[in-house]
Formats: structure tokens, C-alpha cells, sequence
């Protein structure tokens, strides 16, 4: 299956306070948790990643989507075009916070490769990873890479994102929190 993802300028990170319909979302990567008083889903998407976090009836998704993807505005509680860095941070009820933060960077072609080849052999080990196939035929395609930390009370979502046509790499870094 071809799978080539968007370029890094046409992204944006999301947060909604609902779930979101799994169709809207070509998934290569899943996996499923259920800890303490909260469950989660993963998913490695065609331009990024999708994570719905469920709490007593309080759900939380994060999503790096593409902006030309027609999303809902209903319950859209944060949104950011993907340039830079950027932090937030949010109280929800029943004692549940969010926090995110993501990075863009554009490296020189050593680096990036070096980077690249680094989370190849990381995705092997653990955690999530799709190699998406390159828009030329020599060059090597993007990664996905989604690490997952949890505790009873908690849970950490790391993700990195590879645009090699680009030479840059999308790093975020998400908590959701039982307080």
C-alpha cells in the first residue's frame, strides 16, 4: 500500500474534546490501552498521529492532521499550525489536565539522516512505527514513531515525524492526567 504523507507546512496539531470518527483517518499503526481509570487508542495516521483518551466519560483526542483534511470545528479545543514551537496546557473537569508541546526542526542532511536512522532502530525495539514510501524512487521515506509511557494516573504520548523531503523532523510530547 502507498503511503506518502503530506508535507510538513500543510500541518497542524489538534485537540478536541470528543472523540473523532476513526473513518476520517487512514490508520498504519494501532494499538490499544487500558490502565487504572483511563483507556486510550493510538494510531500512526497518514499525516501524523491520533490519540483518544477516555476518562469517566470525559474523552480527550489529539490529532496531527493535515490542514487540507476536513475536520470538525464542534469541540475543538486547541489548534496550532505546526511552525516552531509551541507549548499549552489544560484544566478539564473531573480533576483531568492535558499538557502538549511540539517542535519543528529543519536540519542539515547528515543530521537528519542521522536523526532518521536513530528512530528506525528505536521503532524496532518499541513503541509505534510506519516507514511511508518515498515520493521519488532512491531517496528513503518518512517515519512515524509513537512511544507510550503509562502510569496508573497517567499517561505520556512521545511522537516524532520525519519529512525527509524537507529535512525536518516534527517532535511532540503529550500528558493526559488523573489529578
Amino acid at each position: 500500500m502507498l503511503s506518502v504523507r503530506p508535507k510538513v507546512t500543510e500541518l497542524a496539531f489538534q485537540l478536541y474534546g470528543r472523540s473523532l470518527h476513526p473513518e476520517l483517518f487512514e490508520h498504519f499503526q494501532s494499538r490499544s490501552i487500558q490502565r487504572g481509570e483511563y483507556e486510550a487508542d493510538l494510531s500512526i495516521t497518514g499525516s501524523g498521529h491520533l490519540v483518544t483518551w477516555r476518562h469517566q466519560g470525559l474523552v480527550l483526542t489529539e490529532v496531527t492532521t493535515c490542514l487540507r483534511d476536513p475536520l470538525p470545528q464542534k469541540r475543538r479545543l486547541i489548534s496550532y499550525r505546526l511552525r516552531g514551537e509551541r507549548s499549552d496546557r489544560m484544566e478539564c473537569r473531573g480533576g483531568v489536565s492535558y499538557q502538549m508541546s511540539f517542535q519543528l526542526e529543519f536540519l542539515e542532511p547528515e543530521v537528519f539522516w542521522s536523526f532518521q536512522q536513530g528512530l528506525s532502530d528505536d521503532g524496532e525495539k518499541q513503541g509505534l512505527m510506519h516507514r511511508f514510501e518515498s515520493h521519488d524512487r532512491m531517496a528513503l521515506g518518512s517515519i512515524s514513531l509513537v512511544n507510550v509511557e503509562t502510569r496508573t494516573h497517567s499517561m505520556l504520548v512521545q511522537s516524532f515525524h520525519t519529512f525527509p523531503d524537507e529535512l525536518a523532523i516534527v517532535k511532540s510530547q503529550s500528558i493526559f492526567e488523573i489529578r
